[in-house]
């Protein structure tokens, strides 16, 4: 065996690490009865975040409003949702993983890749290894794990995915054939749900038919990287390394779904504002650059649009973000029906100084004198970070009446999201 890894997945995390916080001041165990970990049922950023086998049983889903579920199970325990809590037992379960391992990759909150290669005089067994670390998690922390083992990443994952909760499952190369080809292609990792419907709508509904299928018929479904990566997935193909330490960021991203429709430009841009206010902190804190600004809008029936526009010079400054922002909103959201979500995204970056030739107001690509704005930001960037998020806000915000130091600079109200 070339590589041995492993990767271990928190069973319902939210719901555990709030459950097994309730159970030590002697409450009942969330883990045993209807629940889930979501917002305010009067609220329509409410959402279920995280829920229990018994709520399942009512076909309550990750993702769906908090008030749909109670219709579902009215007698449903809703806890809200405590990052600091979960930041707390991420680190615990993760603590635990490195004192085994010798490189360990955070892949999210709740998820870690462990990489054994080469240790197999330490450990002989890698099933007996995973129940051991599997159950000094339990015992210790008072929450479940899964842990997949694979010869590679993919196959790591995948195996985690297996039976749940508490498990141990392996998904060795000799056994993609028996354990993954029969799977629907929606289990394979990162395959979303359109790229499953271009699939079945061609045949295409098994992992294993999508490993058969050809490369070229493949692209004219999928486009070139795409079909690429997941026709590899299917064969169990994955060559990705186990990181100690994380790549640089690929993209920046935040979106804030709305207390309120938003139904007028004003309103929209005001909020495009704060978006990018707080998006370009992010990005100007890691030294980085944009020459791609994105902006993503959802109706109230949860149709997605979004539009995005490649500059030739890259942009970071609060006031430039926005008004490419501000243009792509004005093109995308013609029919001004209500919205209940919007976001910015900022990709293709570079940390290159050269790349830094802003935009002016119109949008043409010339070199500006932007000191001001850059000057500004900085300013602005230094007393958040000594004051907190709140303690400057911008007038246009100010002026829209939004509540910008909840909406939008609360760490659990804004989804501050660095692709990969």
């Amino acid at each position: 065996m070339d590589r041995l890894i492993f990767h271990v997945d928190v069973n319902s995390a939210f719901l555990s690490w709030e459950a097994m916080r309730r159970v030590k001041r002697g409450e009942p165990d969330l883990r045993l009865i209807p629940s889930c970990i979501g917002g305010s049922p009067e609220s329509r950023k409410g959402v279920v975040l995280a829920k229990s086998i018994p709520a399942k049983k009512f076909n309550i889903k990750t993702g769906e409003p908090i008030a749909l579920a109670l219709r579902k199970c009215p007698s449903l325990t809703i806890a809200p949702p405590d990052f600091k809590l979960y930041s707390a037992c991420s680190k615990a379960f993760k603590d635990i993983c490195r004192a085994y391992a010798p490189v360990v990759e955070e892949f999210s909150i709740d998820e870690c890749f462990l990489d054994f290669t080469g240790t197999e005089r330490i450990y002989p067994d890698p099933i007996a290894l995973a129940y051991e670390i599997k159950d000094k998690i339990r015992d210790e922390l008072g929450f479940t794990v899964n842990v997949g083992i694979g010869e590679s990443k993919l196959c790591a994952k995948m195996a985690s995915d297996f039976e749940k909760p508490d498990k141990v499952h392996t998904l060795y190369n000799s056994e993609i054939p028996q354990k993954m080809c029969g799977l629907p292609v929606r289990d394979l990792l990162f395959v979303g749900g359109s790229a499953t419907k271009k699939l079945n709508d061609v045949g295409i509904r098994t992992i294993g038919e999508l490993a058969k299928a050809d490369i070229n018929f493949l692209k004219g479904i999928l486009g070139n990287k795409n079909s690429i990566q997941m026709h590899n997935y299917a064969n169990g193909i994955d060559q990705s390394p186990v990181r100690s330490q994380p790549e640089e960021p690929k993209g920046y991203s935040n979106s804030v779904t709305l207390e309120d429709d938003v139904r007028d430009a004003e309103t929209a841009n005001a909020i495009l504002l704060a978006l990018s206010d707080s998006v370009t902190r992010h990005m100007r804190r890691d030294g980085a650059r944009a020459f791609n600004v994105g902006v993503t809008i959802r109706y109230l029936d949860f149709k997605t649009r979004s539009h995005q526009r490649q500059l030739s010079a890259a942009i970071d400054t609060t006031n430039a973000v926005y008004e490419v922002a501000k243009q792509l909103l004005a093109e995308l959201w013609r029919d001004h029906r209500p919205l209940r979500l919007m976001g910015i995204s900022l990709t293709n970056l570079s940390k290159e100084e050269s790349a830094g030739v802003q935009l002016s107001l119109f949008g043409e690509e010339q070199q500006l004198d932007n000191k001001r704005d850059e000057a500004l930001d900085k300013t602005v960037d230094a007393l958040r970070g000594k004051f907190g998020s709140s303690i400057v806000q911008r007038g246009t915000v100010m002026k829209s009446g939004l509540n910008v130091a909840r909406k939008f600079n609360g760490e659990t109200d804004l989804q501050k999201n660095c692709h990969n």
